[in-house]
């Protein structure tokens, strides 16, 4: 079987994505980018069931897909949807002394994540998960 084209163009796919985060957000570098991407990935994460991490991160482009669950925990306790600024507060802390995170962090991953993915079954999956998870991605219709 041949390599599947979304692992075969992995790399050139996730300069894509930082690129449009690059621009979405207007900081300086890919690493606070990166780190801002990572933060923002596991506030999220904390939010799920090991299953519905898991349903979400094959909706992610590979290299997205991989930071989504680098480094995870699986045993610690899932944490309930809190309002926007406890969010935020929560992405912050991720490296608080190199996080160079926009005040308006989630947002600026969802827009550029919302061009690299299917935005339909994105909807759709996120619509089965608890309250909370359709309005941190912004997608609440």
């Amino acid at each position: 079987m041949p390599i599947p084209m979304e692992y075969h163009h992995a790399s050139r796919d996730f300069e894509a994505f930082m690129d449009d985060l690059l621009e979405i957000s207007l900081l300086k570098t890919r690493h606070q980018a990166y780190t801002m991407l990572q933060a923002v990935l596991q506030v999220f994460r904390r939010r799920l069931t090991l299953a519905e991490a898991i349903g979400f991160a094959g909706l992610l482009p590979p290299v997205v897909r991989a930071i989504f669950v680098s480094d995870w925990d699986t045993q610690e306790p899932v944490l309930p949807f809190a309002d926007r600024d406890s969010l935020m507060a929560e992405v912050r802390q991720l490296r608080h002394n190199h996080n160079l995170s926009t005040p308006s962090a989630i947002d600026d991953v969802t827009a550029a994540l919302r061009r690299h993915v299917d935005e339909t079954k994105l909807q759709a999956f996120l619509g089965k998960l608890p309250a909370g998870a359709l309005d941190f991605w912004g997608l609440r219709t």
